[in-house]
């Protein structure tokens, strides 16, 4: 079950606010009542940094659940995918059979000048010599991957040009002027070679879905619309080399997804879709490469040689994902989940990806000192 909510222009609702709309869609979505969540579970991610941290009993309490289980995630991009896992365990080993997964953020509401993370390595390593944050961060990434692979700006734009299409068709995007390559590559450098168009947008918004047991889905009617979670694999601070010197072109997606695809037995010919975490255009690239559907360093040429639309042979991020849709801040990951259920669904509309059976979405976050980033959770669904 899926509904999502990114709120675009002034707003002046409160991230509490934001979690509410997100749960009352997911109920409504579900047929469901608050008090079919009693004694169940409730999970939340998301905090518009840097600051609020979401206390999920405030959360719980706030919105008027009695859950007997209130799980919590802050690992970043990856925070709605860790839900996810986490509310899979509880109800697969019988601690709950029912879980409300809730994300949401409210970045810009915040008004104070200067506002900084405070993370010792960025305080005291980086950002005293110029790194500026995500974007320059990724800045080396990108160089890196361009030297050592030959990836081009046009590669990039393709998938940065292709995702707004999508979004155009996506009612709730917020952005929906339509992109062409060559606005792309005329487009400003952030910090080069980083366009604005390689990275995201950040938004306020919520996003929910609900994780049920086999059996508590049959029981409340859930199984005709629901979907299936056919494999998932984490991987955390994964050293592609030695630890000292890490290849940063690579991402932790090329342990999890190798896991992932193992445990549910599917080929990666069979996929219909990928739904990559997308803060920036070369996080795409490279977890086509680290998922198995071409070589390290062939990701460009994947990108030229197929098409990438939701009526391609190879349909990437059919929403517009945080590229074009946006960014709830630190409830991103829930974006690719929440449109990948969509497509199984049958619910994409004019986006819809035909005959969808299979999908797979991503989530990274975390972005590290001396590593490309922390968490990766690969995650493979089906239609029931």
């Amino acid at each position: 079950m899926s509904r999502a909510r990114v709120d675009k222009g002034e707003t002046k609702l409160s991230i509490q606010e934001y979690f509410a709309w997100a749960a009352e869609l997911a109920l409504q979505d579900a047929v469901l009542e608050k008090k079919d969540f009693d004694g169940q579970g409730l999970a939340v991610t998301g905090a518009a940094y840097p600051h609020s941290e979401i206390y999920s009993p405030e959360v719980v309490q706030d919105l008027g659940f009695s859950p007997s289980l209130t799980l919590r995630s802050d690992a970043g991009g990856m925070g709605g995918a860790s839900l996810l896992y986490q509310a899979g365990m509880a109800v697969t080993t019988g601690v709950v059979d029912l879980v409300l997964c809730l994300g949401a953020d409210t970045p810009m509401n915040i008004t104070t000048p200067g506002a900084v993370r405070t993370w010792r390595y960025e305080t005291d390593l980086q950002k005293p010599f110029g790194m500026m944050g995500p974007n320059s961060q990724f800045a080396f990434i990108l160089r890196r991957h361009m030297h050592q692979y030959g990836t081009t700006a046009e590669d990039l734009g393709k998938i940065a040009v292709t995702q707004r299409s999508h979004a155009m068709k996506n009612p709730n995007a917020y952005l929906k002027t339509p992109l062409t390559l060559e606005q792309y590559l005329d487009s400003r450098m952030i910090s080069d070679p980083i366009r604005i168009f390689d990275a995201c947008i950040q938004v306020n918004g919520g996003l929910g879905f609900i994780v049920a047991s086999n059996e508590k889905a049959k029981s409340l009617g859930l199984s005709d619309h629901a979907v299936k979670i056919l494999g998932m694999a984490e991987s955390d601070n994964f050293f592609q080399g030695s630890m000292l010197r890490p290849d940063i072109t690579y991402l932790g997606i090329a342990d999890s997804a190798k896991k992932a695809f193992e445990e549910s037995g599917v080929k990666r010919s069979e996929v219909d879709f990928f739904q990559p975490y997308d803060d920036y255009t070369i996080a795409v690239l490279m977890q086509i490469e680290d998922a198995g559907f071409c070589a390290k360093g062939e990701g460009s040429r994947f990108v030229r040689d197929h098409d990438i639309s939701v009526t391609g042979d190879f349909p990437i991020n059919t929403g517009g994902a945080q590229l074009s849709s946006g960014q709830p801040a630190m409830a991103g990951g829930m974006v690719h989940i929440v449109e990948s259920i969509r497509q199984l669904r049958g619910e994409g509309g004019e986006r819809q990806v035909k005959h969808a059976k299979i999908g797979v979405a991503t989530g990274i976050g975390a972005i590290s000192y001396g590593n490309s980033l922390v968490d990766s959770m690969t995650m493979i669904f089906g239609k029931e």
